[in-house]
């Protein structure tokens, strides 16, 4: 077991793993980022995020019952350089003015070892959609200051960009191209139980 946060309210045990109790958590995005990571010149690994984006994680009682939506705004890329931002929001490769948004929904949870997940979904940028595998870990869960249930998770894939029409390169004069196929995508997520409206009535 790698996870040591501590055992709150917030979790209960299943399949001898520590899992998120039952409910709807939203994306707290001042705790969470979404990154990726991309070589440049074959020898370089660049890393960016996207800064504005919106979420859920609906944990069901079956913990393979879940699911997961999340919706980024495609103008939010950031990689602290002003000119490959901006050459990353045109069309070369996301198109932000006619793809404003990238969005993954869930498909398939496998539990496949302790605090471990595999989560399968459709990945949609620039208007095609293709099935990606998050591999995920459960980093457990804590009690706000403000009251409120917190868990948190981390993810990650490997994807080809060209298979979602991410073509764009230039080759290099001793062999091999500007920018690498291969995208890692990294997200460390924090999310909030959702408040019922009728909490508290009494």
């Amino acid at each position: 077991m790698t996870t040591t946060a501590p055992t709150t309210a917030a979790t209960r045990q299943y399949r001898g793993t520590q899992v998120p109790a039952a409910g709807t958590y939203d994306l707290d995005k001042a705790h969470t980022t979404v990154e990726f990571i991309a070589r440049h010149l074959m020898i370089t690994k660049v890393r960016g995020r996207f800064a504005e984006f919106s979420g859920s994680v609906q944990v069901a009682e079956i913990p393979e019952q879940s699911s997961v939506e999340v919706s980024i705004d495609a103008a939010s890329v950031h990689t602290s350089q002003d000119q490959r931002d901006a050459h990353l929001r045109s069309a070369d490769f996301l198109d932000v003015e006619n793809n404003p948004t990238l969005t993954f929904k869930s498909t398939k949870v496998e539990l496949v070892g302790d605090d471990h997940w595999n989560v399968t979904g459709d990945l949609t940028v620039m208007g095609t959609t293709r099935p990606v595998v998050l591999d995920v870990e459960f980093d457990g869960a804590n009690t706000t200051p403000w009251g409120t249930q917190a868990v948190a998770f981390s993810a990650s894939t490997e994807i080809d960009r060209e298979d979602w029409g991410l073509t764009y390169n230039q080759a290099l004069e001793t062999g091999g191209v500007v920018v690498g196929k291969k995208v890692r995508i990294e997200l460390n997520v924090e999310a909030v139980l959702r408040q019922q409206e009728d909490a508290g009535a009494a």
